[in-house]
């Protein structure tokens, strides 16, 4: 479904994202089929695997949404997954403070983020 949130169109799946491939299709459908400049993920539909850094998918997913200039939201609660992990941490709060990739516990924060 799209939402308009903070003036922008955003794209918002349940979707499981278990590779680059399914980003890519979920960016297409985002752009091609909704007009939507971000793509708002559930951190459960990413799965755990996302959040192991070492797997290296985390960092292929947010860079095919990097290339592709297509913003990439992943809502929900994962405070237990930072708890756990200092650098995954450190990955979302750098995250947080740029444009392209960011984690929010849900849409509404994103709403307002957007609309600053």
């Amino acid at each position: 479904m799209v939402e308009e949130l903070g003036g922008v169109r955003v794209f918002v799946s349940d979707a499981r994202v278990a590779d680059e491939r399914d980003a890519v299709q979920l960016m297409a459908q985002a752009h091609y089929e909704h007009d939507a400049e971000w793509v708002a993920l559930t951190a459960e539909g990413l799965g755990d695997e996302f959040f192991e850094l070492r797997t290296g998918r985390a960092g292929a997913i947010a860079q095919k949404f990097v290339n592709y200039r297509m913003g990439l939201v992943v809502v929900g609660d994962i405070s237990d997954k930072l708890a756990a992990s200092k650098p995954l941490r450190d990955w979302v709060r750098e995250s947080n403070l740029g444009r392209s990739v960011w984690f929010v516990d849900e849409l509404s924060e994103l709403a307002e983020r957007l609309g600053k």
